[in-house]
């Protein structure tokens, strides 16, 4: 087994592990969230047991596979131009090349994909992976294969995932499927399906393993990780009517962090992504106890406004998110934050908004992701309400609160000036090949010289000067994290 380094077309490193005996070639690309990526991983483990090994060459694949995201219509808008470049060179270059639509697109554009567009052989739902090798069967007998059943049971905890989009220092483990929050906005419950949680001893094994492997930082992967929840099995919310026994030893996200911060202590922890509902004191306390469970905290929180939170069904109120903030920067005093928003949902007033912008000024985030509403359909606003916010309106109000955050981010980063940070180092910078980036344990990107340093290693690092998004320093292995640096 060879090892090759590649690049995705999104820019990132791959790393490939494989199989000489495998004859045929799979071409798989990833959009959307954390979860899709980490899905592929799934998926090329599945496919290098049929004979497939990955490529980045287009034109030689047998295979193509897309993993798709529904949460907004520019990523849908972006799949289907990839699906027609690969359909042009299947045309022009190779005939006998497959095309598969894999996720949360897939489940929800089923019909159209195959029996109306006709611009795919194969679509395959985020719980029917196991069934691509019947599939492809089905496929290759010249029909057309489709699986997009959402399971009850599905975890893929049995599966060791073949590390595609990873620079061999940082990987992602899922322990959470599905979700149960009935956002109004949100297609995810429609395409995922409802909660269930993966047995904690197979996510310690693969936590183990990827240490024993060279690995030095997990993100610990769900629609909604504070609702891990193993009782033995089941989804989340057939949780009361399990046994006595069953509830006495069960292990929710709290107990979950801890088991894994104590089974590989130099290993770095970090999770996503948190629901306000959910993310409970006990996770907060379970962080500032354990020194590798890293200090940042993704919040989405999607609006200030609290009429706008009950008609999105957030299932909080501004006043308890802000309870919230007020307990992480309590209990874990460096903790960064950051954020989800959406401006222009249905009915958001110019009042709703400046709801938004003052939360957003007492919570200061270190960093965000915010979008514009973009209407899904089959979602409970979709079918419910008119998108009645002009589009000139949420581009001025998206625009005002990316130039807030940009403020706020650079008010965080200069919190670090003159301190010692330590730094994983994860790759070369992409502006100096005499720079390493790494992040520090608040996801903040540093950047110093290469010196004596390799992929991999942990650095103290001084913070001299930063930009809004970027800490920049020099190797300062004598002071302990956090100290000021004279």
């Amino acid at each position: 087994m060879e090892k090759i380094i590649d690049e995705n077309k999104q820019g990132e490193a791959l790393v490939l592990e494989q199989k000489d005996t495998n004859k045929r070639k799979l071409f798989i690309e990833s959009y959307g969230c954390s979860m899709n990526f980490s899905d592929s991983e799934i998926v090329a483990s599945i496919m290098a047991n049929q004979g497939f090994n990955t490529t980045q060459k287009l034109e030689e694949a047998d295979l193509v596979l897309v993993n798709t995201c529904s949460i907004r219509d520019k990523a849908e808008q972006t799949v289907r131009k990839r699906l027609e470049k690969y359909n042009a060179v299947k045309r022009d270059l190779n005939p006998k090349m497959k095309v598969g639509v894999l996720g949360c697109m897939a489940e929800r554009l089923k019909t159209k994909f195959l029996e109306e567009e006709k611009i795919v052989d194969l679509v395959v739902g985020p719980d029917a992976y196991k069934d691509l090798p019947n599939l492809l069967a089905e496929v290759d007998e010249g029909r057309d294969a489709i699986n997009v059943i959402l399971s009850k049971e599905e975890t893929y905890g049995d599966i060791s995932p073949v590390r595609l989009n990873t620079n061999g220092v940082t990987a992602f483990v899922s322990i959470t499927r599905g979700c149960d929050n009935m956002c109004t906005f949100c297609v995810v419950p429609f395409t995922r399906g409802r909660e269930r949680s993966r047995d904690p001893q197979s996510i310690l094994e693969e936590v183990n393993d990827l240490w024993n492997r060279g690995y030095k930082e997990i993100t610990l992967l769900g629609q909604n990780v504070d609702s891990y929840l193993w009782y033995g099995g089941g989804l989340k919310k057939d949780f009361e009517k399990a046994s006595d026994m069953q509830k006495a030893t069960a292990v929710n996200f709290s107990n979950l962090l801890e088991i894994c911060a104590k089974a590989q202590p130099k290993m770095r922890i970090r999770f996503s992504t948190s629901n306000p509902q959910d993310l409970t004191l006990d996770v907060i306390e379970t962080m500032a106890k354990f020194d590798n469970i890293c200090n940042h905290i993704h919040l989405p929180v999607q609006s200030g406004s609290n009429r706008v939170l009950k008609a999105m069904n957030r299932l909080h109120t501004r006043e308890e998110y802000f309870e919230l903030i007020d307990n992480i920067r309590r209990i874990i005093p460096n903790c960064a934050i950051s954020q989800d928003m959406i401006v222009g949902f249905p009915t958001e007033t110019e009042e709703d908004f400046q709801d938004t912008v003052s939360l957003m000024e007492y919570v200061k985030y270190n960093f965000g992701y915010m979008f514009t509403y973009s209407e899904r359909p089959g979602t409970m606003a979709g079918r419910n309400m008119e998108d009645d916010v002009p589009e000139e309106t949420k581009k001025r109000r998206l625009q005002d609160i990316v130039d807030l955050q940009r403020i706020h981010s650079e008010i965080r980063t200069k919190e670090h000036l003159n301190t010692v940070v330590e730094v994983l180092i994860e790759k070369e910078s992409k502006k100096s090949a005499e720079q390493w980036s790494g992040r520090t344990s608040q996801n903040i990107v540093c950047v110093f010289p290469k010196a004596h340093y390799n992929i991999g290693d942990f650095v103290n690092v001084k913070v001299t000067d930063c930009t809004s998004a970027t800490l920049i320093g020099e190797a300062s292995p004598l002071i302990p994290e956090g100290e000021t640096a004279e």
